[in-house]
């Protein structure tokens, strides 16, 4: 039987969790799941340990970093699967989790996305879903973020009660997010002009926009080893996040508001360059300035 969904992991220098993630997929989602594993240049052998335990799935090896919505696209030209699961190398699903996932895109032809309830290795729950980024409501969410990462009691009981309920959200993370391939290809898939970050936002949006429900299901839980696939290439990844940010608010959110966020990045960047440089660390004192220049160069 033709598979119904296609697991497409987008995987960099991710060893282990990529085995874990691969390994999660093969306990709990069986031959009904085509697997796509496409990599973005790793020199750590993980291409060479995917095409030898796991001969069944499509290896794409690319000869350099194409950045994670390229990578997403090129997955998705190679699957034949009629529904689409983009998963990040450090997150596992949990039993049940691709079916139940899948149940709510056969439940209804106007959702488009769904994304399953994403929890830390302690079982904290993260915030992997949310209202469109603005201004004031990423204010709000990062306190909740925060707070959660703290493990502060209230942030925690908030994010609880808030992935204990199926909702409708504006973006869900594409740390693991299944979309129906017909939307994906009616929306022109992931904008390719994220290298890191956001994308996963911009496809939602555009995804609405064009007609289609996003939905959020805590019945299918992944877990997420949140930020440990970055920690690699930590600096890159900080500055490709504020690129991404950038981009972002430009493409969706108009020039006032654009330009309020650059203005926000130069000063917090000046602020950390001059602690840094007091400091003496110069590891992040060169992040700082590669942030300052990009605030005020008028990049992403």
């Amino acid at each position: 039987m033709a598979p119904r969904v296609a697991a497409i992991v987008v995987s960099f220098e991710a060893g282990e969790d990529l085995a874990a993630c691969l390994a999660s997929l093969d306990a709990h989602a069986g031959s009904g799941v085509e697997i796509v594993v496409v990599d973005n240049a790793s020199t750590d052998g993980s291409p060479d340990r995917v095409a030898h335990a796991h001969p069944h799935a499509t290896l794409i090896r690319c000869a350099t970093n194409e950045g994670f919505a390229r990578a997403c696209n090129r997955g998705a030209a190679a699957a034949h699967a009629p529904s689409l699961l983009f998963l990040n190398p450090d997150a596992q699903v949990a039993a049940g989790a691709v079916d139940a996932l899948l149940a709510v895109l056969e439940a209804d032809e106007r959702v488009g996305i769904v994304g399953p309830r994403t929890l830390n290795e302690d079982g904290t729950p993260q915030v992997s879903f949310g209202p469109a980024l603005g201004l004031t409501a990423e204010w709000r969410q990062r306190r909740l973020v925060r707070g959660v990462r703290r493990r502060d009691p209230d942030a925690l009981r908030r994010a609880e009660a808030l992935s204990a309920v199926a909702s409708e959200p504006d973006w869900v993370s594409g740390s693991c997010l299944l979309m129906r391939r017909r939307a994906f290809e009616q929306v022109g898939g992931f904008d390719e002009t994220f290298f890191l970050y956001e994308e996963d936002v911009d496809l939602c949006v555009r995804a609405r926009a064009a007609g289609w429900r996003v939905r959020f299901e805590p019945r299918a839980v992944v877990r997420h080893g949140l930020g440990r696939s970055m920690a690699r290439i930590a600096r890159r990844a900080r500055l490709e996040y504020h690129r991404s940010h950038l981009r972002y608010y430009r493409k969706h959110n108009g020039a006032a508001s654009t330009a309020i966020l650059r203005g926000g990045l130069a000063l917090a960047s000046a602020a950390g360059w001059i602690r840094a440089a007091v400091t003496r660390d110069d590891a992040s004192r060169r992040t700082h300035a590669d942030a300052l220049r990009l605030a005020v160069g008028g990049g992403a």
